[in-house]
């Protein structure tokens, strides 16, 4: 009997093929993001309209409920087609959260994000062109949905300093941007909540735009300086072929003298 060869690769075990899981989350990468801006909409309609009539708030009501159903169907069928389900519900847990706690579905509108991204991997633009990118939409993104949330759960509370859109925007911007004027502050529990969130975004946004301007001036004058090197050394080889040239003149110039030495010699002897 053949002993059956020891098997020494172990990738497989280690990473386990997940092409299924890739394939569904290719085709529905799109609906999702679709699904992503009718959420939105729904979710700043009510908010921004708080007077509507029944009907309408009971169809967006419903509307939104079945966006985070489809959310919650994606998911799941994401956890059964993933081959290391512990290790997917890790990467995952944004998204755990905003299906298990139906009170901050209204976050799951943060997936646009993949839209700034999916826009940059098809661009290829450079350094300065993504930092715009996601710093401009990611902003954008960020401070119109915490706007709209603590716009939310402040109007109502009677010691509310944000009553409406315009004061939860100016809140939104001097919040991120971490200079805090005071003027305008959240006084409920979610709000508070909400601006803790939008303090560590905030931080986090200075950081990536403080990492990405340094990172271009290292590759801008690293470049610099690469060049400056490269051009020295193309200068020295030049500069060796040249004294090569003229090592190579001398010796025909000087062999070219003997020759005419030889020949007047030769002359004056006949």
């Amino acid at each position: 009997m053949s002993a059956e060869p020891v098997r020494t690769d172990n990738r497989a075990d280690d990473e386990p093929d997940e092409t299924r899981l890739r394939r569904w989350e290719q085709r529905t990468e799109w609906p999702m993001i679709a699904l992503s801006v009718l959420f939105f909409a729904g979710y700043a309609w009510v908010v921004l309209e708080p007077g509507m009539d029944r009907g309408t708030r009971s169809t967006l009501d419903l509307g939104m409920w079945l966006v985070w159903a489809a959310f919650a169907a994606d998911y799941l069928v994401r956890l059964a087609l993933s081959r290391r389900r512990g290790r997917f519900v890790l990467r995952n847990l944004f998204d755990l959260v905003v299906i298990a706690v139906p009170m901050l579905r209204q976050l799951r509108v943060l997936r646009l994000v993949m839209v700034l991204v999916l826009i940059n991997r098809r661009i290829q633009a450079r350094v300065r062109g993504q930092v715009v990118a996601y710093v401009s939409g990611a902003t954008l993104l960020v401070g119109v949905s915490a706007a709209l949330a603590v716009l939310q759960v402040e109007r109502d509370h009677p010691d509310g300093m944000i009553t409406n859109f315009g004061d939860a925007l100016w809140w939104t911007m001097t919040t991120i941007t971490t200079v805090g004027y005071g003027d305008y502050s959240p006084v409920t529990g979610q709000g508070k909540l909400i601006a803790t969130g939008l303090m560590l975004a905030g931080i986090a946004l200075l950081g990536v735009v403080t990492g990405s301007i340094a990172s271009w001036f290292v590759e801008k004058f690293g470049g610099m300086e690469e060049s400056e090197r490269e051009s020295r050394q193309a200068d020295a080889v030049r500069a060796e072929e040249l004294r090569g040239e003229v090592a190579d003149l001398r010796a025909e110039i000087t062999a070219l003298r003997e020759q005419l030495v030889g020949a007047r010699t030769d002359d004056s002897r006949a």
